[in-house]
């Protein structure tokens, strides 16, 4: 049974409502025991190679830093290149950029500063992305470049595609091509692939209700998995005629293992495995803990079996969808109005569970994504047992609002 559909412990509801008892909702918590759980979780699943945090799934400093505190994460995946810059500026170290930027001003801070240049590493698949850099250097500074591998599985020679769009460089010598361009070029220097499976690493092979579905995507997984180990070796070793790469990154949350057990893989990504959120229920190979929660007060009761909490519509990106939109947790058996879903300033709940709430009382509820939530919040209150023991600010508390 998938955990979205279980019956969570009463314990935990019990826990986080009396850790913010105090406190008026809306509010997002981050349970540091589950948190912790997951990271560990994670270190156990990446079996010795180093977990570089993906930023996007947290987005607050404080968790990053006590993800990186663990041993067996090294490392920060950001996602825009002026966040990359804010984190080195507060103090963080080894910062790889996994998307490409068309900021200049971030790439004239960048090639003006021996410390920005050292700390950040910048993914590039394309000559016209150099040439934008090279129209914004403000310094001489070397930029550290990594080469961003394309995972789609073809099939059917080609005609079906699965995997997200992503780098146009998808056969080892176009890598190797690409490489010798980069290395040809003054002010930068190429130390490191990159290759996201997200067709294996971000969609669930075991989804209730649906088991012929599950076995497709598994066979699809199998044969992805097989294909891309065969090219990313190969990229590798092409790699390595023309450069010293120092790392290799790959996978996500749903694939540390097989990612990890790849000889030419070094480190694995990971950071949604640490809040668990709800597209990250369907797995055989894992099962997190939820840490990530947000409350939302009852605000009415409208009739039997029914309340209404205020707010509540965070969807989530990608593919609209049910699957994008928050899941009401505890109490357990609560349900969207179907003609009324998650709403701007206020949803409706149905179920049993809603006999059993006063106004004031809290829901709580699963974002659909990690990190996204934390557009939503200017603070987290971080719970240990029946306590917040601290609160601390999102990027969006700290006045950060990079997408």
């Amino acid at each position: 049974m998938a955990l979205l559909d279980a019956p969570a412990p009463v314990s935990d509801r019990l826990r986080y409502d009396r850790a913010t008892a105090h406190l008026d909702g809306p509010v997002a918590v981050v349970d540091l025991a589950a948190f912790d759980a997951n990271a560990a979780d994670l270190v156990r699943r990446a079996g010795g190679k180093p977990i570089r945090v993906a930023s996007k799934s947290l987005r607050c400093r404080e968790l990053l830093e006590r993800a990186l505190a663990v041993e067996g994460f090294a490392g920060v995946m950001s996602f825009t290149l002026d966040e990359s810059i804010w984190l080195v500026r507060t103090g963080l170290r080894d910062v790889l950029l996994a998307y490409p930027s068309a900021d200049r001003s971030g790439f004239a801070e960048l090639t003006a500063s021996e410390e920005l240049a050292r700390e950040i590493t910048v993914v590039l698949d394309d000559p016209a992305q150099l040439d934008l850099i090279d129209g914004a250097r403000a310094g001489d500074a070397e930029v550290r470049v990594c080469l961003e591998l394309d995972t789609a599985l073809h099939l059917l020679g080609g005609r079906v595609r699965v995997g997200a769009r992503r780098s146009p460089l998808r056969d080892p010598e176009e890598l190797e091509a690409f490489a010798a361009l980069v290395q040809r070029r003054p002010g930068f220097r190429v130390v490191g692939l990159m290759a996201y499976e997200g067709h294996v690493a971000g969609v669930g092979d075991s989804v209730p209700g649906r088991p012929v579905y599950s076995r497709l995507i598994r066979l699809m997984q199998d044969r992805a998995r097989a294909e891309l180990a065969a090219r990313r070796a190969e990229t590798v070793r092409r790699l390595r005629r023309v450069a010293e790469l120092e790392f290799v990154n790959g996978g996500g949350t749903g694939s540390v293992e097989s990612t990890a057990a790849e000889r030419a893989v070094t480190e694995v990504a990971a950071g949604s495995g640490l809040y668990v959120p709800r597209l990250f229920d369907n797995y055989r190979s894992f099962r997190g803990r939820p840490a990530a929660l947000f409350g939302q007060p009852v605000v009415r009761r409208p009739g039997v079996g029914v309340v209404t909490v205020l707010g509540g519509g965070y969807p989530a990106s990608g593919a609209a969808g049910p699957d994008r939109s928050p899941v009401p947790y505890l109490p357990a058996g609560l349900r969207y109005d179907p003609m009324e879903g998650a709403g701007e300033v206020q949803t409706p709940l149905l179920g049993s569970a809603a006999d059993d709430l006063l106004i004031g009382d809290r829901v709580w509820f699963r974002h659909a994504k990690a990190g996204e939530l934390c557009e939503r919040f200017g603070e987290l209150h971080l719970i240990e047992g029946e306590e917040v023991v601290r609160t601390v600010p999102t990027y969006r508390g700290e006045g950060r609002t990079f997408l």
